[in-house]
Parts: C-alpha cells; sequence; structure tokens
C-alpha cells in the first residue's frame, strides 16, 4: 500500500487549497489505485494535518501576530477592534459550526457522505455555486472588513466541507465572494479559518487511529508519509494560488469541478465504478 499512499498524498496536497475538494478527490483516485479501496475519513483527516502545516509556514508571520494581538486585546493592550485582534475571535467564532457538526454526525460523515454520486452532485453543484459567486460578487472588501457575523457565515460555510465534494477552500471562499470581499482577501481568510477545524479533525482521528491500528486502510508508517509529502505539496499549491488569484478567476476551476462531476456520474452509471 505505500504506493498508494504516496499518490494520495500528492493528491491531498495537490487539492486541499484548490476549491476543487481534497476529500473527493482522495474518494474517487483511491478507486483508480492497484488496491481499488477507498482510504477512509482516518486517512484523510490525517493527511490534511500535512495541509495545514503548510498553512502555518506559509502564513507564519501573519499566524503569530493574530495570535499575539489576541491575546494582548484580552488584558486591553490592543483595541478590541485591532483587525489581527479580531480575526482571531472571527476564527475562533468560525470554527465552532464544523466542529459541532463534525462532532454530532461523525457516523454520517464516515460513512453516508462517502457515497460517490452525493459526491458528484455535490462536485457539480457548489461548483456552479462557486461561479456565480465569482461573477457577481463585487470584490470590493478586505479583511480589514470583516465582522463578527460575516465570520459566523464563513464558519457556516465552512462546516459544509464535512461533505466530501464541497471543499473546505471552496465554500469558504464562496461564501466570501457572495458577501463582497476579493479573491485574495476570501482565500486567505478560507485558509486561516481551516487551520483550528483541521487540526482538530485530524488529531482526533490521529488518536483513534492509534488506539485501534486495525481500524484504518492504511498502516501509521503510509499515512505518515503521505502527510509529509501533502505538507510539500501543499506549500507550493498555497505559493501558487495566492500569486494566481492576484489577476485569475475560479472559472478554470469551476469547469473542472462540473466535468469531474459529471465524468464520475457516466462511469458509475456505466457500472465502472461503485457507489461505495
Amino acid at each position: 500500500m505505500l504506493f498508494e499512499a504516496i499518490i494520495l498524498g500528492i493528491v491531498q496536497g495537490l487539492t486541499e487549497f484548490l476549491p476543487i475538494s481534497s476529500s473527493a478527490h482522495l474518494r474517487i483516485v483511491g478507486e483508480f489505485l492497484p488496491a481499488a479501496t477507498d482510504p477512509g475519513a482516518t486517512f484523510t483527516a490525517i493527511t490534511q494535518i500535512g495541509t495545514e502545516l503548510a498553512v502555518l509556514v506559509y502564513f507564519f508571520k501573519r499566524i503569530m501576530r493574530i495570535i499575539g494581538r489576541w491575546f494582548r486585546s484580552l488584558t486591553g493592550a490592543v483595541p478590541r477592534n485591532d483587525p489581527d485582534a479580531r480575526m482571531g475571535w472571527i476564527v475562533i467564532i468560525g470554527t465552532l459550526p464544523i466542529g459541532i457538526l463534525g462532532f454530532l454526525f461523525q457516523d454520517v460523515i464516515r460513512d453516508t457522505f462517502r457515497n460517490l454520486w452525493l459526491v458528484a452532485i455535490v462536485l457539480i453543484v457548489f461548483g456552479l455555486i462557486l461561479g456565480v459567486a465569482d461573477a457577481l460578487g463585487r470584490r470590493t472588501r478586505n479583511e480589514e472588513d470583516l465582522t463578527y457575523r460575516h465570520g459566523l457565515a464563513l464558519g457556516f460555510a465552512q462546516a459544509l466541507a464535512l461533505i466530501p465534494g464541497v471543499s473546505r477552500s471552496g465554500a469558504t471562499t464562496t461564501m466570501g465572494l457572495a458577501l463582497g470581499y476579493t479573491r485574495p482577501a476570501a482565500a486567505e481568510v478560507a485558509f486561516l479559518l481551516a487551520v483550528p477545524a483541521v487540526f482538530g479533525s485530524g488529531v482526533y482521528e490521529l488518536y483513534h487511529a492509534i488506539k485501534e491500528p486495525g481500524s484504518a486502510v492504511f498502516t501509521m508508517a503510509e499515512t505518515a508519509l503521505a502527510t509529509g509529502i501533502a505538507f510539500a505539496v501543499g506549500l507550493a499549491v498555497i505559493a501558487f494560488l495566492m500569486q494566481y488569484l492576484k489577476r485569475g478567476s475560479f472559472l478554470p476551476f469551476v469547469v473542472y469541478r462540473v466535468v469531474l462531476g459529471i465524468a464520475l456520474i457516466v462511469l458509475l452509471s456505466m457500472g465502472v465504478l461503485q457507489a461505495y
């Protein structure tokens, strides 16, 4: 299974930050590898730790500033309305929906939501929603304009990523665009907002994988290798995307999602792939 772990680590790194859903791609690609198996929610969550480490590295100075000014705002050393301090609160508020829903519906997430028919439909529907938001969004707001109300809305959008095919970055970015934020601002907020949610989910799944080693598809060594690969590839993808969004639109990703969703429906209809 070492070959499969390497390929899936690359896929995780390539797709986590693009609005095309890494969990959907891991689910789909897994069916075409020699072992022809669903890598599972545990493997997906743990390898996402690697890509979130890439976020910590890329945005290290920004994250340290947010944490520092958030703590100082608690003592009054920094104004409560300071943009960085406010971002700290927004990340906390925005993490609550996915944390609560992820805990309450973990069995559904592990099983029902991994149906490839559902993945295909979600890829298409949310791809089109992203396209509409990107085309019609005003793109006049920056991170300094973030409010707590917007933070909560972004948090509920992020929670939709519990369904493979939605895309964590895609859902949050779509909401950001709909609220009038620029493409780079919407993407950066999506990355920052995902950090506690992904680490929380990854550590939770890692604990269970260690506690019940026979329940996972891949060994801990294979999963660790995939996580390391996801980190390296993900770091390069973040750098690319943040530069691309300064001048490009989300249209290529919208087209890709729709085409992939349609192709998946065709393969399922022909019996080439099975829903579970």
